[in-house]
């Protein structure tokens, strides 16, 4: 049986940056993943699935060696937000120039990220990329850990460390068929999103519940410039936000009921152009052209343990949030980078990384901090996305008196960002 390590089930944004923390660090590491991001698409296409991404995220995939990588294929600055209430007078506008800041934060599509980490991982000696492959059994009984994985293609995209060739087994060695490979490890890692295969498996509970909304995403073009600002509109049906790109698109994300969403999604080009314009309230102008729409229902879950003997959960497998801040993927980053740190400590100091010993120091150092997070933008989504004439008023003046309130306006911007508090070294600049 090959020897790793730490597993890695999900090869996305989050499991496949803890890939590259763990293999940078010498660990010998397995991402195990269903299907490969794409490798290439058109020049002057624009996916509708991107993230906000903080100064704390940048650093890590700075650190990570992939930013420059994601630059080439397109990162989009925005400098300034501006954030208003449909129900009222309140607005509130953050520049990043006020707190001596270059940007505060990057629009980048998913699948840059994706791409980026993923060419990464195969290039470092001791990760091995396992892809395309499916979990369908885990014992966290044995020493160590063992998962079962159903291959089912030969495809090239797996990848063996320093090329070499490695024999598929079962646990009593006897050489299985080639769909099949049975690896272990003494801790694995479940990267694989809000609908977790791996926790489910190891019996891990949630907690949460479906929000009434939906998120609309699409790529549009508004008739003016977006000068490099994000633009969130507050309808008392959810939050609609413009947000840049370099090209002078915009992605959209607009939040709303499902009945709604289905309808946006479904309308002509023409129609969709003009429901955004109207819930932008032309801010830009008119939307002149749109891309292909999606959605995605929106829920908050947050795991009840982030941890037991072998195993640990990060990023969506833990937690999942409402995006009407853009901190989904923000968060997951910071879990990579926090679980990097304890298992550096525990191999420098000759601990098992998979012990529960090991594992709380990373469950305490990211449950909190995510909950935190999690509790504010519920309570933001709660607060702004109601038709209540009274919070209306309440909600419009903390918003004007927060515009006016210098200091609390510059630390929200320096906390959003990232460069405020405690951070995992990942999250720091080095490079």
């Amino acid at each position: 049986m090959t020897g790793h390590d730490v597993i890695i089930v999900g090869g996305g944004m989050v499991g496949a940056a803890l890939g590259c923390a763990l293999g940078d660090l010498g660990l010998r590491v397995a991402v195990v993943e269903a299907r490969a991001p794409v490798a290439q698409w058109p020049a002057d296409s624009v996916d509708a699935r991107t993230s906000a991404l903080t100064r704390a995220s940048e650093c890590v995939l700075r650190n990570l060696g992939v930013w420059d990588r994601m630059v080439a294929l397109r990162v989009s600055a925005y400098r300034a937000m501006h954030v208003w209430d449909q129900a009222g007078f309140g607005e509130i506008h953050f520049d990043s120039a006020e707190i001596g800041e270059p940007d505060l934060g990057h629009i980048v599509e998913n699948r840059v990220i994706q791409r980026a980490l993923w060419d990464r991982l195969g290039e470092i000696a001791t990760v091995e990329r396992i892809c395309p492959a499916r979990v369908v059994a885990l014992d966290l009984s044995g020493e160590p850990p063992t998962l079962a994985l159903d291959l089912s293609t030969t495809d090239e995209s797996v990848s063996r460390p320093g090329g070499r060739s490695y024999p598929t087994v079962t646990n009593d060695g006897v050489t299985a068929p080639s769909t099949a490979r049975v690896i272990a490890a003494p801790l694995i890692v479940a990267a694989d999103g809000a609908q977790s295969v791996l926790r489910t498996m190891a019996g891990l509970g949630t907690r949460g519940w479906a929000y009434d909304q939906h998120a609309v995403v699409a790529v549009v073009r508004p008739e003016r410039h977006h000068r490099e600002t994000a633009w969130q509109h507050f309808l008392p049906t959810g939050p609609v936000a413009l947000l840049p790109i370099d090209d002078g698109r915009c992605s959209l994300v607009w939040s709303t009921p499902p009945e709604h969403a289905a309808a946006l999604v479904g309308m002509p080009d023409e129609e969709f152009c003009r429901a955004v314009t109207g819930a932008t309230q032309a801010r830009l102008g008119s939307i002149v052209e749109t891309g292909s729409r999606a959605l995605f229902p929106l829920r908050l879950q947050h795991a009840e343990n982030y941890v037991e003997p072998g195993l640990a959960l990060v990023g969506d497998a833990a937690h999942a949030i409402h995006p009407l801040a853009g901190q989904g993927v923000n968060l997951g980053f910071l879990d990579a980078a926090s679980l990097a740190d304890v298992l550096a400590q525990a191999r420098m100091r000759g601990r098992p990384l998979g012990a529960m010993a090991t594992l709380r120091r990373y469950e305490r150092a990211r449950k909190g901090a995510n909950l935190a997070m999690m509790g504010a933008m519920d309570f933001f989504k709660r607060l702004f996305s109601n038709d209540n004439a009274a919070l209306a008023v309440a909600r419009n003046l903390g918003l004007r008196a927060t515009d006016l309130a210098t200091p609390v306006k510059h630390a929200i911007m320096r906390r959003a960002l990232g460069v405020s508090g405690e951070r995992p070294s990942l999250a720091t600049r080095r490079r």
